[in-house]
């Protein structure tokens, strides 16, 4: 079974975790679905599965029952190899702290994604300047990590995750790290690199304000994924 015309579907998801004689259930038959260039947030509070969620939907843990589809792509029985290479090519990942590597370049940190999927250095370069300019750090391309502030690193970051041009992009409270302002101007460029590349954006984030300005939002509610309603002064 597939289904192309969402680049993420989760189908009647499960995932359990012993605790002492009983089990603790985060998702029950979850089901949910991101189509092309959609932006999604994800509302939860600590400890409602959000991370389980996220881990999941990016092949970093398999769940106890259902499927995950990735472009059409049934993951559950995939081997460790398969999913390897899914994670690497289909799939980016933008976390609260960039992670970027200290020691290499703004330009070197988003080109090494791409060298280990075997692009060439040349093209990979290229496409790593065309990304940072996109974000507008292109100026920053030779500095590393310590010499550019958060927001831009969190910009080079963004950039890096969406290097190889995954179908889903899973983002963990990525402005939460940031003022307000800067948040601000990394949501922006976040969306604007969402809509331009047609990538599938999962958000987590405590912020009313940035969710409300996504296409809609959801929640966990007894292992259930369901709509998240905003209140009107949240909506954009």
């Amino acid at each position: 079974m597939t289904d192309s015309s969402h680049s993420l579907r989760l189908d009647k998801v499960s995932r359990a975790y012993a605790q002492g004689e009983e089990k603790l259930v985060i998702l029950d038959e979850a089901d949910f679905e991101i189509q092309p260039g959609e932006m999604v947030a994800l509302v939860a509070p600590s400890g409602a599965g959000k991370s389980t969620l996220l881990h999941i939907a990016g092949l970093l843990e398999r769940p106890n029952g259902g499927e995950v589809f990735i472009n059409g792509e049934a993951c559950g029985n995939l081997g460790d190899q398969r999913r390897t290479q899914m994670r690497r090519q289909s799939i980016g990942f933008v976390y609260q702290f960039h992670h970027l590597l200290p020691e290499f370049s703004a330009l070197e940190n988003v080109m090494l994604p791409q060298l280990i999927c075997g692009l060439g250095h040349k093209e990979a370069a290229e496409r790593a300047q065309q990304l940072l300019d996109y974000m507008r750090v292109g100026a920053r391309s030779s500095h590393r990590p310590a010499e550019m502030s958060g927001g831009e690193q969190q910009r080079v970051a963004i950039a890096r995750a969406v290097a190889n041009s995954p179908y889903v992009l899973l983002a963990d409270e990525p402005t939460g790290n940031l003022d307000p302002t800067t948040a601000g101007y990394v949501f922006d460029a976040l969306t604007a690199l969402v809509r331009q590349s047609g990538v599938a954006a999962l958000i987590a984030t405590h912020n009313h304000m940035l969710a409300g300005r996504m296409d809609r939002a959801i929640t966990l509610e007894g292992g259930k994924i369901v709509p998240f309603v905003l209140d009107d002064a949240h909506r954009f």
